[in-house]
């Protein structure tokens, strides 16, 4: 194995991190977003109203994308063992 294919390996790894975190957070950095701007507008500063809808929007998220991250990690999983396996465990 050269070092041009554990680095292509590295940065698929690199790719599906982004791929399975990025949406959760881009989905709690909007909610925040929204509820401090809420919260700046109505003056009401209390941590409960910023939290309740930030955990409720980040499992909903997560249980919308369930099947594109199931998807996401079986590809790359497949891949990998395909790759082990054109190797031959070498």
């Amino acid at each position: 194995m050269t070092e041009a294919e554990i680095g292509g390996i590295l940065r698929d790894a690199l790719m599906v991190a982004l791929k399975l975190a990025g949406p959760p957070l881009l989905v709690s950095l909007v909610v925040g977003v929204f509820m401090a701007m809420l919260q700046a507008i109505t003056q009401v500063n209390e941590s409960a109203v910023a939290f309740v809808p930030k955990a409720v929007s980040l499992f909903a998220a997560l249980a919308l994308l369930g099947p594109f991250y199931y998807a996401t990690l079986h590809h790359y999983a497949h891949f990998l063992f395909d790759r082990m396996m054109t190797l031959g465990w070498q």
